[in-house]
């Protein structure tokens, strides 16, 4: 980057920069012109920010604690994120902030859909709103599904779905000081989650998909969305996604690769047993030949031994937590 100072980029971020010394490693993050750097050593950080300062003009804002909207706490145990000032800052814009709380982010057996007979509402503060909760959602997968949910709906939005976008609100400021805690450790074992509802889309009959990772015990990736395609039997359903779910590991695998951490293979945690038989012997026959083959690359990397697809019980199941309700 600067004359005197070698880094390697990433192999798989190209806004990632690294610094090998001995056994000590430097990283440097860049986000448009912003920088986040952190090291192994501290004599390595005062290097890196004396070069920069030198060859640039710019400023040095300390420990970071606040980024893009996300307030960072660090502790010695470990490394607390949350946008709690965020969430107060929307209750404010909303004018929700007398609101009473609410336990959870949407009532219970709530299916919306089309609503026809219902009053229209104002479009454009309906997105606003989608547009503001979709960010909340890099620090909040508790609410992560049940805002794609509404937002299926913003160009025909009714009084019905204003009414459950408001209970997430109503629910944010029960639990806006609520956040993702990264604990200090060696444990680097990075699981993968997926699971699908069934038809999940009401109207479209479509699957409804969440997955998630886990890097040791904290949550580093979550995802909730409508699939393209309609599944005819569940085990379709769950195969789509552990295929979906597996893209993501390998991402992963390969980025933490750039960070020095090697992982043999990544399991990946299923509730449907058929699926999984499925991912290990695709076999063609009437209940699963109309599958697109873009979905059965999972085989190849079980083969590899890159992916190993294991059963969990419901009740370990940490999508149905973040997508039921």
């Amino acid at each position: 980057m600067t004359k005197g100072f070698s880094i390697t980029r990433g192999k798989v971020d190209s806004t990632l920069f690294i610094k090998n010394l001995n056994k000590e490693k430097l990283y440097v993050q860049i986000f448009v012109d912003d920088i986040i750097f952190g090291s192994t050593n501290h004599a390595l950080c005062k290097e890196f920010s004396k070069t920069m300062q030198d060859e640039f003009e710019m400023s040095m804002m300390g420990e970071m604690t606040y980024f893009l909207g996300l307030q960072v706490r660090q502790a010695k145990n470990g490394i607390f994120i949350n946008q709690s000032k965020y969430c107060t800052d929307l209750l404010k814009k909303f004018k929700m902030l007398d609101y009473k709380e609410a336990a959870t982010p949407i009532a219970t057996n709530c299916y919306l859909d089309l609503d026809e007979a219902s009053k229209d509402v104002d479009q454009k503060m309906y997105r606003g709103m989608i547009e503001y909760l979709l960010y909340l959602t890099t620090s909040k997968p508790d609410i992560m599904h049940h805002v794609r949910l509404c937002a299926r709906f913003q160009s025909s939005s009714k009084e019905s779905h204003l009414t459950t976008f408001k209970i997430i609100f109503k629910y944010l400021k029960g639990t806006k000081s609520l956040g993702l805690w990264y604990p200090n450790g060696t444990n680097v074992l990075l699981e993968g989650y997926n699971d699908s509802d069934f038809g999940g889309s009401k109207l479209e009959r479509k699957i409804s998909s969440g997955t998630c990772h886990l890097l040791g015990s904290s949550f580093v990736s979550w995802n909730s969305k409508k699939q393209a395609c309609v599944a005819l039997p569940t085990t379709e359903a769950e195969y789509i996604v552990v295929g979906s779910c597996s893209a993501q590991s390998l991402w992963f695998k390969s980025q933490l690769e750039d960070y020095g951490i090697a992982l043999d293979h990544i399991p990946l945690k299923c509730d449907n047993t058929r699926a999984i038989n499925l991912t290990k012997n695709p076999v063609l026959h009437s209940e699963t030949k109309h599958i697109e083959i873009r979905h059965h690359f999972i085989s190849d990397h079980i083969l590899k031994g890159e992916i190993k697809v294991e059963y969990v019980d419901t009740l370990h199941q940490w999508l149905d937590i973040l997508q039921n309700h």
